[in-house]
């Protein structure tokens, strides 16, 4: 807990340097497109419990998916933002193997459905490092809370494991403009530790309309990690292929 106070202080603490500043911008940014999944090793518990693949001893489906954030230039060179980003995905097939999950035996041979949730809230402070006409760097620290759930369902039996937890991740972000209405954007939140790792990156190019305050944009995305502790192993590889919008207020 008291690791996790200074995080917050560290966050929180631009807001009280600029109190009485008056806010310059609100920034709302929608994406939305498919989820292409990768890797996505499971062991529970670790080390008792078979490990197993989601995408190799079963066959998980893409699906589309929705990101929102909402960010706050509060004052010249600092920005706060909001993110939500749910992620739902589900597998199905015939075990090639015993598989023992969550102190449950599901033979080989069984049909199973499964479902794979992460979702991820994040508060990010963002400190405006370099301005250039056509280069600029963000520097700055998430807060990350991770709703993490893996089911295994069969006619006979279900096992489940889920977590909520907090993850402190280092943050960068750089804006490239080529032209006046058009450029790059590449963004990363990203840590690692003994007990594991997180990486969300993402490049995008964004084109500004002749509307005013509106940016379209288009990528793609990933997010990479786990955790190997004494009860879950789970490692994952998660692509996005989007579209977006930001609007400027």
């Amino acid at each position: 807990m008291k690791k996790h106070f200074i995080w917050f202080v560290w966050l929180l603490l631009p807001l009280g340097i600029a109190a009485n500043e008056k806010p310059e911008r609100w920034r709302l940014e929608a994406e939305g497109g498919m989820v292409i999944p990768g890797y996505n090793t499971v062991q529970v518990p670790n080390p008792e419990g078979t490990r197993f693949s989601l995408r190799d001893d079963l066959e998980t489906d893409s699906r589309a998916y929705l990101r929102l954030r909402l960010s706050w230039h509060f004052a010249r060179r600092h920005e706060l933002s909001l993110l939500y980003a749910p992620l739902s995905l589900d597998a199905a097939g015939v075990l090639p193997a015993d598989i023992r999950f969550e102190n449950s035996l599901f033979p080989s041979g069984e049909t199973v459905n499964a479902t794979y949730r992460f979702n991820s809230y994040r508060l990010t402070w963002r400190w405006h490092w370099v301005q250039k006409p056509k280069l600029n760097l963000w520097v700055g620290l998430t807060a990350k809370i991770r709703a993490a759930e893996i089911r295994l369902q069969s006619t006979k039996q279900e096992a489940y494991t889920d977590n909520v937890g907090f993850v402190p991740l280092l943050h960068l972000r750089m804006v490239w403009h080529w032209s006046g209405r058009a450029g790059l954007i590449v963004e990363a939140d990203a840590a690692a530790a003994k007990q594991g790792r997180a990486e969300d990156v993402v490049a995008m190019v964004f084109w500004k309309p002749g509307s005013a305050g509106t940016e379209l944009r288009a990528g793609y995305r990933f997010v990479e990690g786990g955790a190997d502790v004494e009860q879950v192993y789970n490692f994952a590889f998660i692509g996005y292929l989007f579209a977006g919008v930001a609007v400027h207020f």
